[in-house]
């Protein structure tokens, strides 16, 4: 069998959509036709996914916010994660971590007790509950 054709085939007749999207039968679908209903994804390929989202947020961080990779492994840790789970957003109008504006700005100054403080007060802390005691400890300490 040629896979090559075979992959052409199935890339004409299912299409490639790389957000997710209902099929003909309803069925949560991305891809070329992966059905996320019935089969998911494999862990191989959830791995995979990670590594890219992980690359991402760091390219992001990189961009917005060049001064983090002065902080320790720890707090780098935590605005990638932050990143990773909000994305990078934008100030204004605020969404995502960069508004975090006043928590951004003591942290790159280093007062990470102050920036620790800040996002214990944010609703992101709210929302996630063990996640955000995890990270504010980790600012905090570093």
């Amino acid at each position: 069998m040629n896979l090559n054709a075979l992959r052409a085939q199935l890339i004409q007749d299912e299409g490639l959509r790389l957000k997710s999207y209902r099929d003909s039968v309803g069925k949560l679908t991305i891809g070329v036709g992966r059905n996320l209903d019935d089969v998911g994804i494999s862990e191989s390929e959830a791995l995979m996914m990670l590594e890219n989202d992980i690359e991402r947020a760091c390219a992001d961080l990189d961009s917005k916010l060049p001064w983090w990779r002065g902080m320790s492994d720890a707090r780098q840790e935590v605005l990638a994660n932050l990143c990773f789970n909000m994305g990078i957003g934008r100030s204004d109008p605020p969404h995502g971590l960069l508004s975090f504006r006043n928590t951004l700005a003591v942290m790159e100054r280093g007062d990470y007790e102050a920036a620790a403080n800040g996002m214990g007060a944010s609703k992101w802390a709210t929302q996630v509950g063990v996640r955000a005691t995890r990270l504010i400890e980790m600012m905090r300490k570093g």
